[in-house]
């Protein structure tokens, strides 16, 4: 994949204002909703059973994310997403913490079974309990820094098993469709301090596929993209904390230009290129 392809879509984003549909982690709608606004998508959050159909129909990509699930939640999620099938509507899932309790682990695998998901991004961790890898660890909802394995090869091995464009996000973040591999060297340890910074990473990923027709690529620009302003927004806010980092990350989804795009990302993998 090219640098200008991810600055493209970028441009892309930033003047087609995607509408992105959540049903999501309550943690974390305000931050989510507002990195959206930031980046130049438009968010909504529509969970009542009543109306997510109508709504996920709407949208131009739909984003269901498990951090906070209830049983009401996981058939909102599974009605919205089977009317974004019918629609031609892009579907992302976060399994936030599968593996950490049979609840979790069972409602991730039921909306896997129910919809037609285009993309699943989650850590390491997850991702492997998701297909039942094992040799990673949760901690909570989090992948613990001992975990060990080889995180390219767990890519194509869940995308091939859940026949989806799998995003493993880390140190070094990875895509893959079961045959090849993108991997993107930007980001910023800072990312871990903030709660929702991976849900908000996921929303991003969401309208950047909106306006894609390939969603691999798609996952690894919004990748590309969303490192490159983490690295911009440690920078401003060095030496001041996760607050300020939070703040800056805000900030430079807004202020994070094509130029920065092609001169500060770094692609590794089958489809690396500088041009």
């Amino acid at each position: 994949m090219k640098l200008s392809y991810a600055s493209g879509l970028l441009e892309k984003v930033r003047s087609q204002n995607p509408l992105i549909h959540h049903i999501t982690n309550q943690v974390v709608m305000n931050f989510t909703a507002n990195g959206l606004l930031a980046l130049g998508a438009s968010p909504v959050m529509a969970s009542a059973k009543e109306e997510v159909a109508e709504m996920a129909q709407l949208a131009d990509a739909l984003v269901l994310n498990i951090g906070t699930l209830s049983k009401d939640s996981v058939e909102a999620m599974s009605i919205a997403g089977q009317a974004a099938n019918q629609k031609g509507v892009p579907v992302l899932l976060d399994p936030v913490g599968v593996g950490a309790t049979t609840f979790r682990t069972s409602a991730a695998k039921r909306l896997l079974q129910q919809v037609q998901v285009s993309i699943v991004r989650g850590n390491a961790a997850e991702i492997a309990h998701l297909v039942e890898v094992d040799g990673w660890e949760l901690k909570g909802v989090d992948a613990k820094e001992t975990a060990n394995g080889d995180v390219s090869s767990l890519a194509k091995r869940a995308a091939i098993a859940l026949r989806t464009i799998v995003v493993i996000t880390g140190k070094v973040d990875v895509v893959s469709d079961g045959q090849v591999v993108i991997s993107i060297h930007n980001g910023h340890e800072m990312l871990t301090k903030v709660t929702g910074a991976g849900c908000l990473l996921t929303s991003v990923i969401g309208a950047f596929c909106a306006t894609s027709e390939s969603p691999l690529e798609a996952s690894a620009s919004a990748l590309l993209f969303y490192g490159v302003a983490a690295e911009r927004a440690a920078l401003q806010s060095k030496e001041r904390g996760p607050g300020t980092f939070q703040m800056e990350l805000l900030n430079e989804l807004s202020n994070t230009s094509v130029h920065d795009v092609m001169t500060l990302g770094k692609i590794g993998g089958d489809l690396d290129g500088k041009s």
